[in-house]
């Protein structure tokens, strides 16, 4: 092989390895950017969780219709809970196989059960398309409707 040769084939493989190298990095500042955009969304509904369970005045503008405003505070902290869960869960902070412990743990929670009954078909909407989402919201469903007192009691 002449030397010209060797020099634009080395001179090949280093730009291609550059470009691989290149192109797997805007994949993963895409993916990271992603991942901030979700956490600054998931800390305005956290914030908005946060004033809307504590605050009787504003919970009162957004309570639904026959619902005690008490009842619903006490929900939205229920739903507050979860959130934290599910952006734990899409930033892959919990490991795999833990999903099911975690829900199970919630569903522990009368008041998580009771948001559940109430807006679970909510979040079962939302995650519609969503693969990861749906995953989640289904954990979530079994870990309700396994829970001890949700089943009826054996005659």
């Amino acid at each position: 092989m002449k030397l010209t040769t060797a020099v634009l084939a080395a001179g090949t493989a280093v730009a291609f390895t550059t470009a691989v190298v290149g192109a797997a990095r805007l994949k993963q500042d895409a993916r990271h950017q992603t991942e901030r955009n979700e956490a600054v969304l998931a800390r305005n509904q956290l914030d908005w969780l946060a004033q809307m369970s504590t605050t009787p005045d504003l919970t009162k503008l957004w309570t639904p219709e026959g619902m005690d405003v008490e009842e619903y505070m006490q929900l939205l902290k229920a739903n507050q809970l979860i959130c934290m869960l599910s952006l734990r869960d899409r930033l892959g902070f919990v490991r795999s196989g833990h999903l099911p412990w975690y829900a199970a743990q919630l569903m522990e929670s009368d008041v998580c059960r009771r948001y559940w009954r109430r807006f679970g078909y909510l979040r079962a909407q939302e995650a519609e398309g969503d693969e990861r989402a749906e995953h989640f919201t289904r954990v979530l469903d079994k870990a309700a409707k396994n829970h001890p007192q949700a089943r009826p009691a054996a005659a």
